[in-house]
């Protein structure tokens, strides 16, 4: 905050946060708007986190009643939420989710269409919360890492439905969608499998003791972005509010980001001749001669 002040010609503040300077205060909420922006710009490799998890299940009994939606004595329902699904079980219809929990009560969103007492049921979470700093996630870095697999996705609104309503709806790959704020995963996982996937973060601050911060809100905050960015970026964003000249500054900042982004990280190199490799037995591996010798 020094430095954009003392190039923009004005009183270098001794402190910033509950400075009550009018400059002081513009320049801050400037500074925050710059990396607001920076963090929806471009994806940056300082903003780029992996998220790992494991999917949860419960496998236990309960009490059903034809044309009820209520499940009674429930012998397990530890964690269980609305973010869980039913997925086997005597008279549980496809597409059954849980609505809520009430000690041993489970009440589905559709009526049980069998009558039994201590039938054995199958729940399975398939909403899991998205990671707090969560700004975007990032193409093709969704795998079931307990089966070695490229989970499929994201399905539109189309083939969701498709899947949990059809006659044919699962698979040996893990789909996933993100709906309502939650990664949401099908079919419904009956074990425990280790997944994850890689998004950009919105947290572009950091506090003295290294927290994920999404704005500055102290005078020891610091950011994951290069300070020139950040300085250049507020003083072109005061001179727009101010209604100066801001073509030198506009020139300076473009050229300085464009720099930026292409040093944050690199680039692979492309062939104009591509070919799969040879991954099995193939010229490429075997001897000239003596080969089965």
């Amino acid at each position: 905050m020094q430095d954009v002040s003392n190039e923009l010609g004005l009183v270098a503040p001794t402190y910033v946060a509950g400075n009550t300077n009018q400059d002081t205060i513009e320049l801050l909420a400037l500074m925050n708007r710059q990396g607001y922006n920076l963090t929806k710009e471009f994806d940056w490799r300082a903003l780029q986190v992996e998220y790992r998890f494991y999917t949860q299940a419960i496998t236990t009994t309960g009490d059903v009643v034809d044309g009820s939606p209520i499940i009674t004595n429930v012998a397990d329902t530890t964690g269980l939420s609305n973010k869980w699904m039913a997925s086997t079980g005597n008279g549980v219809p496809q597409d059954c989710s849980v609505v809520s929990v009430v000690g041993s009560t489970v009440t589905m969103n559709q009526p049980m269409q069998a009558t039994q007492v201590g039938a054995s049921l199958v729940f399975g979470q398939t909403k899991y919360d998205l990671p707090p700093d969560y700004e975007t996630i990032t193409d093709r870095t969704q795998w079931d890492k307990s089966k070695h697999w490229e989970m499929l996705g994201p399905e539109d609104a189309q083939q969701w439905q498709w899947l949990k309503s059809g006659y044919i709806s699962t698979g040996p790959r893990v789909r996933w969608r993100i709906l309502g704020q939650y990664f949401q995963i099908w079919p419904i996982m009956n074990t425990s499998e280790y997944l994850g996937f890689e998004y950009r973060s919105k947290g572009w601050a950091r506090s003295s003791s290294d927290a994920i911060k999404n704005s500055f809100t102290a005078d020891t905050d610091t950011t994951v972005f290069d300070d020139q960015i950040m300085i250049l970026g507020t003083k072109l964003r005061y001179w727009q509010i101010k209604g100066f000249d801001t073509t030198a500054l506009q020139q300076e900042y473009d050229r300085y980001l464009s720099v930026a982004k292409a040093n944050d990280k690199g680039a692979p190199n492309l062939s104009f001749a591509p070919y799969p490799s040879k991954v099995l037995i193939g010229y490429a591996n075997i001897p000239d001669t003596g080969y089965g010798s």
